[in-house]
């Protein structure tokens, strides 16, 4: 794009700086993990949103797609992520794409919890782990002991949410 013009400083946007003790921050319990929003798609104007995850050992979420793109970057561990039936190993210090409307899921097969960042762009898979998952104390807390019927209510819900946020699960 040779000489595009850049807007104008927008001033009614402000810097985000992310810190993950903020106790304003959401936390959620998902997929077996706990997910921080560190910078939400509010913040950035849609643009994109940032979720730090710790991922349990057996954690992460089912088979899914989006219509948009969703970068990880692992902090600590190792995860196997999944994308069109082919599996490979993410480890500390690498970064794997996800590109827009691929089928794809992660989990933990390792022995020990990973830490990774998400990044989604645009925004939106922020509000659907907030609308899905349960809200719990900070970054490290553990996932509330669901009974089956609340396990069960919790994918009834994620389901019913997905479209809203250009997502869709692969469950048979």
């Amino acid at each position: 794009m040779a000489n595009a013009a850049i807007p104008p400083d927008d001033p009614n946007r402000t810097l985000v700086h992310a810190r993950p003790d903020d106790p304003s921050l959401d936390h959620v319990a998902i997929a077996g993990g706990t997910y921080t929003i560190l910078v939400s798609g509010e913040q950035t104007a849609g643009r994109y949103c940032l979720i730090g995850m710790r991922v349990p050992p057996g954690g992460g979420p089912p088979p899914h797609r989006h219509d948009f793109e969703e970068m990880f970057t692992l902090l600590e561990g190792a995860v196997e992520f999944t994308i069109r039936e082919q599996r490979t190993t993410v480890r500390a210090g690498e970064t794997i794409n996800i590109p827009a409307n691929a089928p794809h899921f992660f989990r933990n097969s390792f022995d020990q919890p990973a830490r990774m960042l998400c990044m989604c762009a645009p925004a939106g898979q922020d509000e659907y782990f907030v609308r899905v998952g349960d809200a719990v104390d900070g970054p490290t807390a553990a996932p509330p002991a669901l009974t089956g019927e609340e396990q069960a209510e919790r994918q009834n819900r994620a389901a019913t949410l997905a479209a809203d946020y250009r997502t869709e699960l692969l469950i048979p």
